[in-house]
């Protein structure tokens, strides 16, 4: 009798307790999420095709950085100047942007830091402020 019971158990436990610590399960969707219906392999590939030919036609829309330059160095250095220095320019904006933006949200931050701490010694002085008996 003992030794049934020890199986069942030992069977549930793989069933059900192993599976779950092998595999667990994800927690089920919120209520407010709705399931897509599953598409037919006529869609699924559609869908292939025209994701392939969107992603090839946006490599034939515009000439590399390499693709320019070796198109300018073919024309001497009259060409290969004025693109070199596209290329330098547009780097060079795109640096001082990126600078710019790091500028602007390390300001904010010590702004906000400089903001919290004056709150918090606001708070200590107010609390540690002699109590008025009247």
């Amino acid at each position: 009798m003992k030794v049934r019971v020890v199986c069942r158990k030992v069977y549930d436990y793989i069933r059900y307790d192993l599976k779950e610590i092998a595999f667990p399960s994800s927690l089920p969707d919120p209520p407010h999420i709705q399931n897509r219906p599953k598409l037919t392999w006529r869609d699924n590939l559609f869908i292939l095709k025209k994701a392939t030919r969107l992603y090839c036609a946006s490599w034939r829309k515009s000439p590399s950085v390499i693709e320019d330059l070796a198109v300018a160095a073919r024309g001497g250095m009259e060409t290969l100047r004025p693109a070199l220095q596209r290329v330098y320019l547009t780097r060079a904006s795109a640096y001082r942007d990126a600078l710019q933006s790091f500028i602007q949200g390390y300001q904010e931050g010590v702004q906000q830091v400089m903001e919290k701490k004056e709150e918090e010694s606001k708070t200590q002085s107010e609390g540690n402020a002699p109590k008025k008996s009247t």
